[in-house]
């Protein structure tokens, strides 16, 4: 078990603040809320990190155009699906929405994103961070790019690209598609 650098105690900290006092939309999105903060609980030392192998909280942005008709989605080169972007918290982290949008900034090469307040939804979800299999306990945020804002692909990414919010590209998956609505519905 790796041990969490201390500099980054205000992110385990974080992450228990904003799970415990976030306002789930849903029951099942609480019973997500309450098993992130029994799997912080549970690995206080590491849960935070890809190191954790039965799991850790990563944190993703769902990243919409100025007029919010549009979203940003990387064609993943691992996973080779659209997906939102984001990935694992790092020991220079102080917050999850920070994580969220320094990932979407590095994902995107988009200066100046506004991320809203709080998290839009939560996601669990299966990957290969470890040979056995492990989870992302993903904290999934919503923010707007600038007026005329231009992308480019990242090392992590195959494609980038704007999507009509109700016209996602294939392959792509229900969570995506849940964020992206979850994200148009919410204001700020």
């Amino acid at each position: 078990m790796s041990v969490r650098p201390a500099a980054s105690e205000s992110l385990y900290d974080d992450a228990v603040q904003v799970l415990s006092s976030w306002q789930a939309p849903d029951e099942e999105q609480d019973r997500l809320r309450v098993e992130f903060l029994r799997h912080l609980t549970e690995h206080p030392a590491d849960g935070m990190w890809r190191e954790c192998a039965d799991g850790h909280i990563t944190a993703s942005t769902a990243v919409l155009d100025a007029s919010r008709t549009r979203v940003l989605l990387t064609l993943h080169a691992k996973v080779k699906a659209w997906l939102q972007l984001g990935g694992h918290c790092e020991p220079g982290d102080l917050t999850l929405a920070g994580a969220a949008l320094r990932e979407a900034t590095e994902e995107s090469g988009i200066a100046g994103l506004r991320l809203l307040p709080g998290p839009a939804k939560l996601d669990r979800h299966a990957v290969r961070c470890h040979p056995q299999g492990t989870w992302h306990l993903d904290v999934q945020y919503v923010a707007i790019a600038p007026d005329g804002a231009r992308h480019a692909v990242s090392d992590e990414s195959d494609d980038l690209g704007w999507f009509p919010v109700d016209d996602l590209p294939e392959p792509t998956d229900d969570a995506v598609r849940d964020l992206v609505a979850r994200a148009v519905s919410i204001s700020g």
